[in-house]
Formats: C-alpha cells, sequence, structure tokens
C-alpha cells in the first residue's frame, strides 16, 4: 500500500509547495508596489536635496539612465548621475582603465567620478532613483543586480537562471560583500539566491541592507 500511496504523495507536497511559491511571489510583487510607493513619498525630499547638490557641483543632468538587461529585455534604469559628462570619454582614452574595468566591471578609484557622486556612491544614495523602475514592474526591491549585455556575457551557463527573474535595488550580493568580493563570486551570489529564493529570504535580505547603506561597507 505504501508503495502505491508514495508517488501521490509526492506529487501533492510537490503541488503545495508550487502553490506556497505562488503566493509568495504574489506578496513578493505587493511588497515591491507598496514598498516603492511608499518610499518615494517619504524620501522625495531627500530626492530634491540630491537633485539640487548634483546641479551645484557641476552644472550637469541629474539623473543617468543605465541600459541594462532584465527579465523582460533591455531596460533604463534610473540612477542620480555620479559621474561626468563625458565619463564614457574618459574611459576609452585611457588603456589602463579600461584594463581594470573590464576585469571586475568597476573602478576602485575611478577618476571619473564627481564630488558628489562619491558620496552618493559610498552610501548607495545613486540606486534610489530605481524605486520607479520597481513601481514600472521592471526590477524589485530584492533580486539579482542588473547587468548590461557585456556583464551577462560573463555569466555564462547562468545568464538564463539570473535572467529569469527581476533584478534587484537590493540583494544577495548586495548585503555580503558588494565590490570586496570577484565578479566570479558576485556570480555565484546571484545563481544561489535565484536557486534558493524564497520570501523569507528577501525579508532577511531588506532588514539587512539599511545597515550595509549606513556602514558604506564594500562600496566604491
Amino acid at each position: 500500500m505504501g508503495t502505491i500511496l508514495d508517488p501521490a504523495l509526492r506529487a501533492m507536497d510537490k503541488q503545495h509547495g508550487a502553490a506556497a511559491k505562488k503566493l509568495q511571489r504574489m506578496a513578493k510583487q505587493a511588497l515591491d508596489f507598496v514598498g516603492a510607493t511608499s518610499l518615494l513619498i517619504v524620501l522625495s525630499p531627500l530626492f530634491l536635496l540630491i537633485a539640487l547638490c548634483i546641479k551645484l557641483d557641476d552644472g550637469g543632468p541629474v539623473f543617468f539612465r543605465r541600459r541594462v538587461v532584465g527579465q523582460a529585455g533591455g531596460l533604463d534604469a534610473f540612477k542620480f548621475r555620479t559621474m561626468v559628462v563625458n565619463a564614457a570619454a574618459l574611459l576609452e582614452s585611457n588603456p589602463a582603465l579600461q584594463k581594470e574595468y573590464k576585469h571586475n566591471f568597476k573602478l576602485r578609484k575611478d577618476p571619473r567620478v564627481t564630488r558628489v557622486g562619491a558620496l552618493l556612491r559610498k552610501y548607495s544614495l545613486d540606486e534610489l532613483p530605481q524605486l520607479l523602475n520597481v513601481m514600472r514592474g521592471q526590477m524589485s526591491l530584492v533580486g539579482p543586480r542588473m547587468c548590461t549585455a557585456d556583464e551577462l556575457r560573463r555569466f555564462g551557463e547562468f545568464g538564463k537562471l539570473v535572467l529569469s527573474v527581476r533584478p534587484g535595488i537590493t540583494g544577495y550580493w548586495q548585503v555580503n560583500g558588494r565590490q570586496n568580493v570577484s565578479f566570479e563570486q558576485h556570480v555565484a551570489m546571484d545563481v544561489y539566491y535565484v536557486e534558493n529564493w524564497s520570501l523569507w529570504m528577501d525579508l532577511g535580505i531588506l532588514l539587512k541592507t539599511p545597515w550595509k547603506v549606513i556602514s558604506g561597507e564594500g562600496a566604491y
């Protein structure tokens, strides 16, 4: 009797597990919308202050749109501008900087970053406009780190897996090392998050994020 029932019980467990995951995903979507909307309202005075500081610093644009890849294809991720207006040209004109950038897609002492931009990056304030992407359903509060098409190529066989969910403003990588880990470790952390995701994991990451932001750990 047991051998007859076991497959049926396993099937029921699988169905219950799938239903629980579906409910968690629905809760995640609700959390994203409510959380992003609430934060945009509460932080609106800070947005205005940051915008004013950027304008007074060099007079350039306040916002920067970073072209990245997401669950539904390409998207423009909103950020406060932290670099000089001719940042792309500066990178192209310096072979040493290009070499460092291609290794980890980041520069530890980036000459393109403005004075205000350095402060915004240290405390991740440049990421705040991505709350608009969350409201649009393009991003999530928690998820794998957004990446460009060039970065995605280095994900190799894990690229499709990472793109199966929406990128997040914060995530497992951001609260477990950030720029202090190699690109390969970054990929491993994003893969771990996708394969082991639960709503409780998201809540844990959200609870850890404020301290990581305040400490500036791994930020540059």
